[in-house]
Protein backbone atom coordinates (compact mmCIF):
# COMPACT_ATOMS: atom_id res chain seq x y z
CA UNK A 1 0.00 0.00 0.00
CA UNK A 2 1.28 3.46 -0.98
CA UNK A 3 0.18 6.69 0.73
CA UNK A 4 0.90 10.40 0.30
CA UNK A 5 -0.59 13.52 1.89
CA UNK A 6 -0.82 16.82 -0.01
CA UNK A 7 -2.41 19.91 1.58
CA UNK A 8 -4.22 17.79 4.16
CA UNK A 9 -5.60 15.31 1.61
CA UNK A 10 -4.37 11.72 1.88
CA UNK A 11 -4.25 9.42 -1.14
CA UNK A 12 -3.76 5.69 -0.50
CA UNK A 13 -3.35 3.18 -3.32
CA UNK A 14 -3.66 -0.63 -3.38
CA UNK A 15 -3.16 -2.65 -6.58
CA UNK A 16 -4.43 -6.04 -7.78
CA UNK A 17 -3.48 -8.03 -10.87
CA UNK A 18 -6.55 -9.41 -12.69
CA UNK A 19 -5.44 -12.75 -14.24
CA UNK A 20 -8.94 -13.78 -15.32
CA UNK A 21 -9.26 -10.61 -17.44
CA UNK A 22 -5.69 -10.62 -18.78
CA UNK A 23 -4.36 -12.31 -21.89
CA UNK A 24 -0.54 -12.57 -21.69
CA UNK A 25 -0.34 -14.29 -25.10
CA UNK A 26 -1.67 -11.04 -26.62
CA UNK A 27 0.37 -8.77 -24.31
CA UNK A 28 -2.79 -7.65 -22.52
CA UNK A 29 -2.51 -7.30 -18.73
CA UNK A 30 -5.29 -5.86 -16.60
CA UNK A 31 -4.65 -4.33 -13.19
CA UNK A 32 -7.18 -2.97 -10.72
CA UNK A 33 -6.35 -0.28 -8.20
CA UNK A 34 -8.24 0.93 -5.14
CA UNK A 35 -7.87 4.59 -4.23
CA UNK A 36 -8.83 5.96 -0.83
CA UNK A 37 -9.06 9.75 -0.55
CA UNK A 38 -9.22 11.10 3.01
CA UNK A 39 -9.80 14.74 3.89
CA UNK A 40 -7.63 15.60 6.89
CA UNK A 41 -7.97 19.34 6.24
CA UNK A 42 -10.38 21.72 7.99
CA UNK A 43 -12.36 22.57 4.85
CA UNK A 44 -14.82 20.72 2.63
CA UNK A 45 -13.31 19.77 -0.73
CA UNK A 46 -14.59 18.57 -4.08
CA UNK A 47 -12.67 16.39 -6.53
CA UNK A 48 -12.98 18.06 -9.93
CA UNK A 49 -10.54 16.30 -12.29
CA UNK A 50 -7.96 13.53 -12.56
CA UNK A 51 -4.71 13.36 -14.54
CA UNK A 52 -2.91 10.01 -14.82
CA UNK A 53 0.44 8.94 -16.28
CA UNK A 54 0.46 5.22 -17.14
CA UNK A 55 3.79 3.65 -18.13
CA UNK A 56 4.52 0.02 -18.96
CA UNK A 57 7.90 -1.74 -19.00
CA UNK A 58 8.05 -1.34 -22.81
CA UNK A 59 8.31 2.44 -22.18
CA UNK A 60 4.81 3.04 -23.54
CA UNK A 61 3.58 6.20 -21.81
CA UNK A 62 0.02 7.42 -22.02
CA UNK A 63 -1.91 10.07 -20.17
CA UNK A 64 -5.54 10.01 -19.11
CA UNK A 65 -7.31 13.17 -18.07
CA UNK A 66 -10.92 13.94 -17.34
CA UNK A 67 -13.64 15.01 -14.96
CA UNK A 68 -13.98 13.27 -11.62
CA UNK A 69 -13.32 9.60 -10.96
CA UNK A 70 -15.48 6.64 -12.07
CA UNK A 71 -18.28 9.02 -13.02
CA UNK A 72 -18.30 10.94 -9.72
CA UNK A 73 -17.04 14.25 -8.37
CA UNK A 74 -17.14 13.45 -4.66
CA UNK A 75 -17.40 16.11 -1.96
CA UNK A 76 -15.56 15.30 1.26
CA UNK A 77 -16.17 17.19 4.48
CA UNK A 78 -13.31 17.33 7.00
CA UNK A 79 -12.64 13.82 8.33
CA UNK A 80 -14.51 12.06 5.52
CA UNK A 81 -13.12 9.49 3.08
CA UNK A 82 -14.06 8.34 -0.42
CA UNK A 83 -12.96 5.09 -1.99
CA UNK A 84 -13.21 3.78 -5.54
CA UNK A 85 -11.81 0.99 -7.71
CA UNK A 86 -10.73 1.37 -11.31
CA UNK A 87 -8.57 -0.49 -13.82
CA UNK A 88 -5.65 0.01 -16.18
CA UNK A 89 -4.56 -2.12 -19.13
CA UNK A 90 -0.86 -2.53 -19.84
CA UNK A 91 0.93 -4.06 -22.81
CA UNK A 92 3.50 -5.65 -20.46
CA UNK A 93 3.38 -7.55 -17.17
CA UNK A 94 4.70 -4.61 -15.18
CA UNK A 95 4.47 -0.86 -15.15
CA UNK A 96 3.62 2.11 -12.98
CA UNK A 97 1.11 4.91 -12.58
CA UNK A 98 1.11 8.32 -10.94
CA UNK A 99 -0.80 11.54 -11.30
CA UNK A 100 -2.84 14.23 -9.62
CA UNK A 101 -6.34 15.31 -8.71
CA UNK A 102 -7.62 18.85 -9.10
CA UNK A 103 -9.59 19.70 -5.97
CA UNK A 104 -11.68 22.70 -5.02
CA UNK A 105 -11.73 24.22 -1.55
CA UNK A 106 -15.48 24.76 -1.14
CA UNK A 107 -15.01 27.60 1.39
CA UNK A 108 -12.97 29.95 -0.79
CA UNK A 109 -13.46 28.27 -4.24
CA UNK A 110 -9.70 27.96 -4.79
CA UNK A 111 -8.47 25.07 -6.93
CA UNK A 112 -5.47 23.07 -5.71
CA UNK A 113 -3.59 19.98 -6.85
CA UNK A 114 -3.25 16.75 -4.85
CA UNK A 115 -0.50 14.29 -5.78
CA UNK A 116 -1.37 10.69 -6.54
CA UNK A 117 1.82 8.87 -5.49
CA UNK A 118 3.63 6.66 -7.98
CA UNK A 119 2.73 3.00 -7.61
CA UNK A 120 3.83 -0.17 -9.38
CA UNK A 121 1.66 -2.59 -11.32
CA UNK A 122 3.37 -5.99 -11.33
CA UNK A 123 1.87 -9.35 -12.26
CA UNK A 124 2.53 -11.77 -9.34
CA UNK A 125 4.31 -14.33 -11.54
CA UNK A 126 6.89 -11.63 -12.37
CA UNK A 127 7.95 -11.47 -8.71
CA UNK A 128 9.09 -15.13 -8.58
Amino acid sequence: MIQQVTEGVSITVETFYQPEQSNPQNADYLFAYRITIENFSSMPIKLLRRHWHIIDSNSNHRQVEGEGVVGAQPILDPGEAYQYVSTANLRSDMGKMYGSYSMENLYNKKIFSVTIPEFELIAPFKMN
